[in-house]
């Protein structure tokens, strides 16, 4: 099974694999530092379930669920 980060619950983290599609979605995430290999935390969904908020290497980030759904994923676990 595919995971997105789109799938992930708040307080999980997970390795980024891959970015699927092109053009603007993903050279704006690609300009973010979510690249294959960087590891992430789900922060929180906002109340309406978009944006969602991200920590990635130090840094807080919200990013919309159509966005969230192009970045493919390895679980890790739970963040300690």
């Amino acid at each position: 099974m595919i995971r997105t980060l789109k799938d992930l619950i708040p307080g999980e983290k997970a390795r980024i694999t891959s970015i699927i599609g092109n053009g603007s979605i993903r050279r704006r995430i690609l300009e973010m530092g979510l690249v294959p290999g960087v590891e992430v935390v789900m922060e929180r969904y906002a109340p309406l379930g978009d944006p969602i908020e991200i920590k990635s290497q130090g840094f807080h980030l919200s990013l919309r669920k159509e966005e969230a759904e192009t970045i493919i994923l390895e679980q890790s676990g739970k963040e300690g």
